[in-house]
């Protein structure tokens, strides 16, 4: 029987609120999307790189070092945008980044740069709302899902679903796109469906370039497929 809305909200909103007090963790559980198929645009090669080491940093790396990490990757692509700021990849990977950072941080600091990264990721969306293969999407449902909700965040059980609905328009055949939205189904208790979108983010296409990545989020498809099996 689907649990009704508000009293969802209420239990979902308490539980973030209490795990964020107690563990200091911002629970945001991103591995995040990347993208193929882009145009070429300055500035696009400087994201590139950025990309590789995200990659390196989110992966390889944790703790005090992952944080480290990517606090400079997070002042690096700020300036990046700076010089950028209407080229909606490079916003991407602004908010990508920033959410990042977010995660690694914890706590309550880490509820200002993930509305930074939200702010940077509808304004991406804004400029090229078919961008990315549907990343900032993807990144955005993500902060929306995962977020302390009400007074302490913007987290939004509804905002996550619809967002990430938006995503799987634009790409649906994408391994991130499916999962995401699988993860959050999850949550919502529709097993069901979300074990359907978790074998279609299984046979996604690989993304060029991003080897590193594609392997870690099949590690979490599969988790999820038999969570939910």
């Amino acid at each position: 029987m689907p649990i009704p809305s508000s009293l969802r909200r209420t239990r979902r909103a308490t539980h973030r609120v209490y795990q964020l007090m107690l563990s200091g963790g911002m629970a945001l559980g991103i591995t995040l999307a990347g993208m193929t198929g882009v145009q070429a645009a300055e500035g696009d090669d400087a994201v590139f790189g950025l990309m590789k080491r995200w990659a390196q940093v989110n992966y390889q790396s944790s703790g005090d070092a992952q944080e480290t990490g990517m606090e400079a990757l997070g002042k690096e692509v700020r300036a990046l945008a700076d010089q950028y700021p209407d080229n909606a990849h490079v916003l991407t990977w602004e908010g990508i980044i920033l959410a990042s950072w977010a995660k690694a941080r914890g706590g309550l600091g880490a509820l200002d740069l993930a509305k930074e990264a939200k702010a940077t990721l509808e304004q991406a969306i804004k400029l090229d709302p078919r961008g990315d293969n549907a990343s900032a999407y993807v990144t955005l449902g993500a902060l929306y899902d995962k977020a302390p909700g009400w007074p302490v965040g913007f987290g939004d059980d509804d905002k996550a679903g619809e967002v990430l609905r938006q995503g799987l328009a634009v790409n649906p055949q994408g391994m991130d796109t499916n999962f995401y939205y699988a993860d959050y189904l999850a949550s919502e208790g529709r097993k069901a469906e979300a074990l359907k979108h978790a074998r279609l983010a299984l046979k996604g296409p690989a993304r060029p370039n991003r080897e590193l990545a594609d392997q870690e989020l099949k590690r979490e498809i599969k988790a999820l497929i038999t969570r939910l099996e």
